[in-house]
């Protein structure tokens, strides 16, 4: 089917987006959202084309793909992306689809390849995406340089690769800089994945964002959790205690000495590092709040570095400790189901069993994530009845979640090509 015969056809979602419009632009700002933005499929459709087709998506971590020919894969809706290490360490994102007859290049979610072979007819790439072999079938005049591979956008900082489906991205260098400066004492290349795990979760994508950001479950819902974290992300918190403050200002002079950046930093709503303590007395999220890891990462001499806090719209919040770090990433696969991955990641030359127990690492975030789980998932019943409406957010509990609403409309306002709603601020970069 070539384009103008799918332009054709119209676009079968135009009158969600302009009810999804309408509805950003007048709902009550301080609520959750309508029914239909957690459980209606065509606006989950919206969701995929606006947010996770155009935003910026932490596709896995640079330790993943360490040499030459390594490759990672993840699928973003219904498109396959292949991310890939070329010559000179570079790092390429492609659409894992064959420009033959569109079949998957990469099938494996991880491996190790000299060139990308097509398993079908084995046309064959190299690693930078130009065609290479496609025999002699397909005749004399054939011009291979016109058959490369579809690139994706792709950038490379602090150990994490983010890529964009979009024609344009929005604008993220000056984050990227950032973030790489913050995790400098980290060396993320001598990094590797000592656990991961996938949880699927039968709620939509925004609820699993929305239980995230906000603390106020925690006290019925994690105590594991609580054994180490406290859940405030800054000193001016309004919720703030004297005694925190105090903690805070003796954690970062420690920090200064050690020339570890913690001082919190934002790009609009989409974006925020910010390093905080963890409870006096424990180093580490872990049940027990001691060393997971007995090998701290990088430069890092001082266990106790409270937990570096990095939160990535629309789908990765992320723990940044002295002997390892949790990466989350929430994957929508339908209007009620969502795929969330953690990766654990300590010193490449941790050794298992004799420097970190993987059992004793992943247990509070295990525990965590299924408690999450559960909450999202009675969150989403309860939204599906017929008695449903929106609800307020507390200013002071739940600010977070105001601020993802917030960017989820400007963003999605902004991609619909709709004006900004009049209550909204300009949140975006």
């Amino acid at each position: 089917m070539d384009a103008t015969y799918t332009l054709s056809l119209g676009d079968p979602l135009e009158p969600v987006r302009k009810a999804t419009a309408q509805m950003l632009q007048t709902r009550e700002r301080t609520f959750s959202l309508e029914q239909p933005f957690y459980s209606d499929e065509r606006l989950f459709q919206l969701d995929m084309q606006e947010i996770f087709h155009k935003e910026w998506l932490i596709a896995g971590m640079t330790c993943e793909i360490p040499n030459k020919g390594n490759f990672l894969t993840l699928q973003v809706g219904d498109n396959p992306i292949m991310v890939v290490r070329g010559a000179e360490g570079v790092v390429h994102a492609f659409h894992n689809v064959c420009r033959h007859r569109g079949s998957r290049l990469c099938t494996s979610e991880k491996g190790k390849v000299a060139k990308l072979v097509c398993p079908y007819h084995q046309w064959t790439y190299e690693l930078d995406g130009r065609l290479l072999f496609a025999g002699t079938e397909m005749g004399a005049d054939f011009d291979m340089s016109q058959y490369a591979l579809k690139p994706v956008h792709c950038k490379t900082a602090g150990g994490y690769i983010f890529v964009s489906l979009a024609e344009q991205p929005p604008a993220i260098d000056d984050f990227l800089a950032t973030l790489a400066h913050y995790m400098e004492p980290y060396d993320m290349e001598n990094t590797k994945v000592a656990v991961q795990t996938t949880l699927l979760e039968k709620a939509n994508w925004k609820l699993v964002i929305e239980n995230n950001r906000e603390c106020y479950h925690c006290n019925g819902s994690h105590p594991e959790l609580l054994n180490t974290l406290l859940e405030w992300d800054d000193v001016n918190d309004p919720r703030a205690t004297q005694a925190f403050k105090d903690h805070v200002a003796e954690s970062a002079a420690r920090w200064e000495a050690e020339r570890i950046p913690f001082a919190h930093a934002s790009f609009g709503l989409r974006n925020r590092i910010v390093r905080m303590p963890l409870l006096k007395g424990t180093v580490s999220m872990t049940l027990d709040g001691k060393q997971g890891c007995r090998k701290l990462m990088g430069r890092i001499k001082d266990p106790d570095l409270g937990s570096m806090r990095i939160l990535h719209l629309p789908h990765s919040w992320n723990h940044c400790m002295g002997d390892h770090i949790i990466v989350f990433t929430v994957w929508p696969l339908s209007a009620q189901q969502t795929l969330v991955t953690t990766k654990w990641l300590v010193h490449k030359d941790a050794v298992e069993g004799v420097d970190y127990d993987p059992e004793h690492l992943r247990k509070v975030w295990d525990a965590t994530n299924d408690q999450d789980r559960r909450l999202a998932e009675e969150n989403q019943r309860g939204i599906n009845s017929s008695a449903y409406q929106p609800g307020p957010y507390s200013q002071t509990y739940e600010f977070g979640v105001v601020n993802f609403i917030d960017w989820y409309s400007e963003r999605m306002l902004h991609n619909l090509g709709a004006a900004p709603a009049p209550y909204l601020r300009q949140v975006n970069e």
